[in-house]
């Protein structure tokens, strides 16, 4: 008797306890499996790797492993206004990461400069209180009581969003 390959049904069932890997999804696997234990590491272990003083102001942000076209590259975002500073410990950096995993894991660096996150909510705070049309606005802030001027804003945001 010949069983068929293409049916819907599990054909074996699986009791007591499942190992992790079984349970995550294909599409996890795969990224997993590509970067997974060297970037996985690397941030878990970025403080010890970079120190206290660079661990504030950059992070990891991608691993690419090493294949024919191409070096194994670490690509780190950086706050603006500190990129010279990561560049000039960027030999250290790539030494404790390789003397960590114990052979040559990282072979490139690759800076990323970002703005300070601090900046831009400032901004989207700006842009909260400004909701409503000027002359509206105007009306609100003559308002007195500061509950019904709260309430009267959050009702021009909900508006706005809709």
């Amino acid at each position: 008797m010949q069983f068929k390959n293409n049916t819907k049904q599990r054909n074996t069932s699986i009791q007591g306890l499942r190992s992790f890997k079984d349970t995550l999804p294909k599409n996890l696997k795969k990224i997993i499996s590509k970067k997974g234990h060297i970037y996985s590491e690397t941030l878990s272990n970025w403080k010890y790797l970079v120190g206290n003083e660079l661990f504030k102001v950059c992070f990891p942000k991608t691993f690419k492993n090493s294949n024919r076209f191409g070096v194994s590259t670490l690509v780190v975002m950086v706050k603006r206004g500190h990129e010279v500073d990561v560049e000039y410990s960027k030999k250290n950096i790539l030494d404790k990461m390789n003397n960590f995993f114990g052979y040559d894991v990282v072979e490139k660096l690759k800076f990323i400069s970002f703005d300070d996150e601090q900046k831009t909510s400032s901004l989207n705070e700006i842009k909260s209180n400004n909701v409503a049309i000027s002359k509206y606005r105007d009306k609100i802030k003559d308002v007195k009581n500061e509950k019904i001027k709260k309430s009267l804003t959050e009702l021009t945001k909900v508006y706005k969003e809709k």
